[in-house]
């Protein structure tokens, strides 16, 4: 009796605890970028951002499908082989495909908004450039640098926008992308409807400029409003979280919260960012195992920043060890087999968008010259008549024949097809999207 009444009275002198302070707020604790990028909310910064992606994706899409619009205009005044056309259709991708590694390692150093800027940019100086080609050999040139300058911009663009959305939207906001690459392939062929019909030929300096070189001007202006745009948006809070770079996070938050509920930057709930800067580990010296990547606590500010210091300069080569596991059972044959299902859907898609232009131009002009004429218009005898078009054309010019003229037959008809596969394309894409959620993704691919 005498322990319980020493216990009751010692419990007695402790002082009580509010219960108010058993849970500190919520808005006390750490948030990672989930919960501060849900708090956020959508509004009116996202619909902002959603707008100056549309120049954005079609500056992507003019970039590497402007040459295939061109070809049947530029023939004369480029004396353009067969061959010629194929590698301008195809030089843009292969700047893209031989600087892919260097711009994801700049997007994972520099940051996707300083990517995106200094991407556009570039690309915007190289398309002004391949406007005033004077022959092949610096289209060439001007292409292969274009798509070397736009490989980072197209896939950081995608991140950026995902980034720069909660959980709940990141879907729909792909779906939108998807829409705006679609909107920028039925702009191409109206905007080829109105230009390169034209015989427009006069000098800038030294420089002859047609309406192709036009056309391939007015493509640029995208990539230059994107390069302009991006500058008013800030960098991506999740790629400064990762780095440690919270406070500057804290302020992105701030700046999507203010557009999108119309309040105070200083009522942002959330007060206190997670550390998610994650570093590698070095191996132990007895070689025990020990996990590849950690996340530093938050009272190791000193030791991060050190780390972090480490983990830039080794940055590349640990992007080249994230791609080990592909390329290693068990991931390496689905690998292959997502590998190969996208170069067939790239090959097929590819194949007829970049020819189709050239095609419907050659078919429209094998049906004005045989017009009135009981002649066969198979596709065999156009795709004839074409190359040898060329070969003559080609031939004449070598010699320095002045009684074979080179002759470009181009109207506003001949886009017109491509405008309806365009159409088609931004129906079909619409239609996907509505029924993804119904079908399924699987059924839609085989569809």
């Amino acid at each position: 009796m005498s322990e319980s009444r020493e216990s009751e009275s010692g419990d007695s002198k402790l002082p009580k605890i509010p219960e108010q302070q058993e849970e500190p707020p919520q808005n006390d604790a750490a948030a990672d970028f989930e919960t501060a990028i849900d708090s956020a909310g959508f509004g009116m910064f996202n619909i902002l951002l959603l707008v100056a992606a549309i120049p954005a994706a079609m500056g992507t899409v003019y970039e590497t499908s402007t040459m295939s619009y061109i070809l049947p205009s530029a023939e004369c005044d480029l004396q353009l082989s067969l061959l010629d056309k194929g590698i301008l259709n195809a030089i843009t991708y292969a700047g893209m495909i031989s600087s892919a590694v260097m711009w994801g390692y700049l997007a994972d150093t520099k940051g996707r908004r300083n990517l995106l800027i200094v991407g556009y940019a570039a690309d915007t100086v190289c398309v002004l450039g391949g406007a005033f080609s004077q022959n092949r050999i610096q289209l060439m040139v001007f292409k292969y640098l274009g798509g070397f300058c736009m490989s980072g911009p197209f896939a950081v663009l995608m991140t950026y926008l995902t980034e720069m959305h909660g959980r709940k939207h990141r879907q729909r906001i792909m779906m939108m992308v998807g829409i705006m690459f679609s909107i920028a392939t039925l702009t191409l062929p109206g905007l080829a409807m109105l230009i390169l019909p034209q015989t427009w030929d006069f000098h800038v300096w030294t420089l002859k400029l047609a309406s192709w070189q036009v056309f391939v001007a007015i493509t640029a202006l995208p990539s230059l409003l994107s390069f302009v745009l991006f500058f008013f948006f800030p960098e991506s809070p999740k790629f400064l979280m990762s780095k440690g770079r919270n406070q500057e996070a804290m302020t992105a938050f701030k700046i999507i919260y203010h557009l999108n509920s119309r309040k105070p930057k200083d009522s942002f709930p959330i007060k206190l960012l997670a550390n998610e800067v994650i570093v590698p580990v070095k191996k132990h010296k007895e070689g025990k195992d020990v996990p590849i990547e950690i996340k530093l606590p938050m009272e190791s500010a000193e030791v991060q920043d050190a780390e972090s210091q480490d983990a830039k300069k080794s940055s590349l080569r640990s992007g080249f060890t994230q791609l080990r596991p592909l390329f290693t059972k068990p991931y390496l044959g689905l690998s292959l087999w997502v590998y190969l299902l996208n170069f067939c859907v790239l090959l097929g898609q590819n194949t007829m968008r970049l020819w189709l232009p050239q095609l419907f131009a050659s078919i429209n002009e094998y049906e004005q010259l045989i017009d009135g004429q009981s002649e066969s218009t198979s596709i065999c005898n156009i795709l004839e008549y074409s190359v040898n078009r060329t070969q003559n054309q080609l031939e004449a010019a070598t010699r320095n024949d002045p009684n074979v003229e080179c002759h470009v037959n181009i109207t506003a008809s001949t886009y017109t097809n491509n405008l309806i596969v365009a159409g088609a394309g931004f129906v079909a894409y619409m239609l996907a999207g509505f029924l993804v959620n119904l079908v399924g993704v699987k059924r839609i691919m085989r569809r």
